[in-house]
């Protein structure tokens, strides 16, 4: 059988399981939530594709006062791709940019905390964040407080750095400042199968980065020094923000994750607290009295929301019944990332 014909039905093969796998999750999904509502578990009208999303609305969480200072989340894999898969969520660049646009509409807001829980994500979605906060702080002269929680690593330090004053959790994981190069191979499962795929090409190097062959060393020294370029980066903005130590530059280069004790005392971040802690920071560099409003931006008010309830995830008054999110289970698409991979799925 001619190659071509065999590397077809491999394809159309890949593409029947993974439909198949769909089909069944999302049938299991829809038997779990009929099994629970016939029960009495939940009622029987709940909608498992959600509602279409509602505009962000102010609510208050504490405080008094016309001055106030707004608290916002990034919050899992950063990422400019839409997220979810029984319910399309908008991606992290998306929610952070229609909170800080509404942020800009209100002049009493005098400080502002984010509090970021992130392995990284990709580089363009990293540093479009950061550009964001960036204009925001410079259009708005309001102050910035990062409050770090378990994870604040690569992409996720990245973004803290516009901040005044970056506290990180007593047992925070931060760092990983560097770049990752993920591609995914198939070559060796093409070979065990026998088949493989006819390339016809208009350049040397048009299909570098193929996942069905192994990469030349051409091929590797250029993603490597493109994978340096992005560092380079990170590392200038990191020295242009925290103006490290030589030493501690020297460290940090090396891409390690850190405790929140040794990022401390390396200059990476200011102090260890809590987000209390931060809070009070924030209310302090702006000039505000300790019981200054605190608001954050919900599509849906919440009875019991506290600082700990991030406003993308208050959709609705009762916990989804089934939460099924693909995000932390496939690979990331093959492409640059600010990302702590060990960290990514969890």
């Amino acid at each position: 059988m001619p190659r071509q014909i065999l590397s077809n039905q491999l394809a159309s093969s890949v593409h029947l399981a993974f439909a198949r796998l769909t089909l069944a999750r999302l049938t299991l999904a829809c038997l779990v939530l009929a099994s629970l509502a016939l029960s009495g578990c939940v009622q029987a009208n709940v909608n498992i594709f959600g509602e279409p999303g509602k505009p962000y609305k102010e609510q208050t969480l504490d405080g008094k006062g016309k001055d106030k200072v707004l608290l916002l989340g990034i919050n899992g894999l950063i990422s400019e791709h839409a997220r979810g898969f029984l319910r399309s969520r908008p991606s992290t660049v998306q929610e952070l940019v229609a909170q800080l646009n509404l942020a800009r509409e209100d002049k009493d807001i005098k400080a502002v905390v984010l509090k970021v829980d992130s392995p990284g994500g990709t580089t363009t979605a990293s540093d479009i964040i950061y550009h964001e906060i960036m204009a925001y702080k410079k259009a708005s002269g309001v102050k910035l407080v990062v409050a770090m929680m378990g994870l604040a690593a690569s992409g996720g330090y990245y973004v803290s750095l516009p901040a005044d004053h970056i506290l990180a959790h007593p047992t925070t994981i931060t760092g990983s400042v560097g770049v990752i190069f993920l591609q995914p191979r198939v070559a060796g499962l093409m070979d065990k199968l026998g088949v493989g795929v006819d390339v016809s090409k208009s350049g040397t190097l048009k299909d570098m980065g193929s996942p069905f062959r192994a990469a030349t060393a051409e091929e590797k020294r250029l993603v490597d020094s493109m994978t340096r370029a992005q560092a380079r980066l990170f590392l200038e903005l990191v020295q242009k923000h925290r103006n490290l130590e030589p030493a501690a530059l020297g460290i940090t280069s090396s891409a390690r994750v850190f405790t929140a004790a040794e990022a401390k005392d390396l200059g990476l971040i200011d102090s260890v607290g809590y987000l209390d802690d931060a809070l009070a920071k924030a209310k302090d560099l702006a000039g505000l009295p300790k019981d200054a409003t605190v608001v954050t931006y919900r599509r849906r008010e919440s009875p019991d929301g506290t600082y700990y309830l991030p406003g993308v995830e208050a959709e609705g008054s009762r916990p989804a019944a089934i939460n099924v999110d693909l995000e932390g289970l496939l690979p990331p698409q093959a492409g640059m990332y600010y990302l702590w991979p060990l960290a990514y799925g969890q």
